[in-house]
């Protein structure tokens, strides 16, 4: 399996996947300042792989801290979050995974100082070993909405490179395949990162699974010649009734897919599910450097002065979704009634169903 990203005695080690396809590179982050600028540099991308960097980066910065006082820890805690949390605003797993460190601070802040940093540094490992747990089962559920033959189509990447392993939208490609359905996935470039080009087909090759990368105008041609049977896709938040903010151009896609009857599926972990957040016109939406348009591999291809529009997502509405894939099931309209059941379920302790 992938390691798109590992604690370590060194510190937090993540494979470079700005360096993908053509080079394997890693880089060890020794400090949560270093871990913010490997997320915000797109080092490491996607939104349950952004919440268990996030978490190591808080327990990078707690293991280190000089504090001696339960106050002093509290506030360097507090500024270590600050820090990570102003990174990526789109990908709610990142906000998740702060909360969720920040709760466990508050179980253990009766304990000595020395097992509060102890216990952090555990709760980060623990959400990278249950993120992998928790993509399996989504593959598992996912399986089933899959063609027995034929093409799939992506957009960006939702595999390993994404999580901790194996995947959400990925996921639920290899556990279909696994259980012997012959799919052949066409991967969407992804421009402006080509995420699509560059990680989700470099993912499949290796896994052995016949891949195709088109350019993000082909999508729709390739859906009227009947060279796709279903779209898969992750998400970086969900709101409470379905929307899906996903990496910019997913709502073309969802669109195109409605034109052609061909169903669109959303893969997502409950942690990526913001019921906060009752419709997508709430999501923020993460501007990004004009250069990563204007410019491949550092040469322009725009004329200089051109005005540029640089989203990272967009958001595609509930009523494009033919289903969302979770880890305790699969969700369908009306969303505001099948999410928060799901989300209120885990909550509960209930186990996810096999």
């Amino acid at each position: 399996m992938i390691q798109t990203l590992e604690w370590t005695k060194a510190g937090v080690r993540f494979l470079d996947q700005t360096k993908l396809p053509t080079e394997e590179v890693y880089v060890t982050c020794r400090s949560y300042q270093e871990v913010a600028d490997v997320i915000r540099g797109m080092v490491v991308r996607g939104a349950p792989a952004i919440g268990v960097a996030a978490a190591m980066g808080i327990a990078l910065g707690v293991e280190s801290s000089r504090a001696q006082t339960l106050e002093e820890f509290e506030r360097e805690l507090h500024e270590i979050c600050r820090v990570i949390g102003e990174t990526r605003p789109t990908a709610v797993n990142l906000f998740w995974a702060i909360r969720r460190m920040q709760e466990k601070f508050q179980s253990l802040r009766a304990c000595p100082l020395s097992k509060i940093r102890r216990g952090l540094v555990e709760e980060a490992q623990r959400m990278h070993v249950e993120d992998i747990s928790i993509n399996q089962a989504m593959g598992r559920h996912g399986a089933v909405l899959m063609p027995a033959s034929g093409g799939v189509l992506t957009h960006c990447n939702a595999g390993a490179l994404a999580t901790c392993g194996y995947g959400t939208a990925l996921g639920v490609v290899r556990a279909a395949v696994e259980q012997g359905k012959q799919l052949h996935v066409y991967a969407d470039e992804t421009r402006p990162f080509l995420q699509g080009a560059r990680l989700t087909a470099w993912e499949l090759v290796k896994d052995g699974i016949p891949t195709t990368v088109i350019s993000d105008s082909m999508s729709g041609a390739m859906m009227r010649q009947g060279k796709i049977g279903a779209v898969i896709v992750g998400a970086d938040r969900i709101a409470a009734n379905g929307d899906v903010a996903n990496k910019i151009g997913t709502y073309t896609v969802a669109v195109l897919a409605r034109e052609h009857a061909i169903p669109f599926y959303v893969a997502a972990p409950l942690s990526t599910i913001d019921l906060l957040t009752p419709e997508g016109s709430q999501i923020p939406i993460e501007q990004r450097d004009p250069s990563e348009v204007t410019h491949i591999a550092g040469k322009p291809i725009t004329p200089p002065g051109v005005e540029v529009e640089n989203p990272a997502f967009d958001v595609t509405p509930a009523r494009f979704v033919s289903a969302i894939v979770t880890e305790h099931g699969i969700a369908r309209a009306p969303y505001e009634q099948s999410l928060t059941s799901l989300v209120r379920a885990a909550a509960d302790g209930h186990r996810p169903p096999e």
